[in-house]
């Protein structure tokens, strides 16, 4: 079978954690004020709760998001990420009055069966917000897990994540995020 030269393929079927990176379209800032990045995030957090996902972190920008989830369903990715980009995308083209709009691109998934990489995906999750400069501290961004993560991991767990290096991991995370349009935090 040829493969579509123009997006990733998407054949993971097993069940077990998952790091998921998606782009909005053109990765225009769509999900641009306080409103927009809350309709996102509750619906991830909705979502995965309904479908059986136990989210482990999250992260939500303008123009992207990542999340870390662990599922005990075989081929779960796929229907979770088309229901929340279908659902979020005529959510926030009925507020734009938009309907034909395209809102969502592409996305990434990565199967996580090794401790180090599941743990360096965490930290780097986490610690998106400060990555992309939106904050210095990332338990501030209220669009992410980084405050909750804070508030209810083992003081040691936390802290054993959140020095992780995530500097030689390969995400797909080209993306800009203009502080200009990010509501105040």
């Amino acid at each position: 079978m040829r493969d579509w030269p123009h997006g990733p393929a998407h054949y993971i079927t097993d069940a077990g954690a998952y790091m998921v990176t998606a782009a909005t379209y053109q990765k225009k800032p769509i999900f641009n004020t306080a409103e927009r990045l809350t309709i996102l995030c509750e619906r991830l957090l909705e979502l995965a709760e309904e479908i059986g996902w136990k989210l482990q972190a999250w992260a939500v920008f303008p123009n992207h998001y990542h999340f870390i989830a662990e599922t005990s369903a075989k081929d779960a990715v796929r229907p979770l990420v088309k229901r929340l980009h279908s659902e979020t995308g005529r959510r926030i083209n009925e507020l734009d009055g938009a309907p034909a709009r395209q809102v969502w691109f592409q996305y990434w998934e990565t199967h996580l069966t090794y401790p180090r990489s599941y743990f360096a995906r965490l930290s780097y999750v986490h610690q998106n917000a400060v990555r992309h400069g939106v904050v210095r501290v990332a338990a501030r961004y209220p669009w992410c897990s980084a405050g909750w993560f804070e508030r209810r991991a083992n003081r040691s767990f936390y802290r054993r994540i959140m020095e992780f290096s995530s500097t030689r991991l390969k995400v797909p995370d080209d993306f800009e995020v203009d502080l200009n349009i990010l509501p105040d935090i």
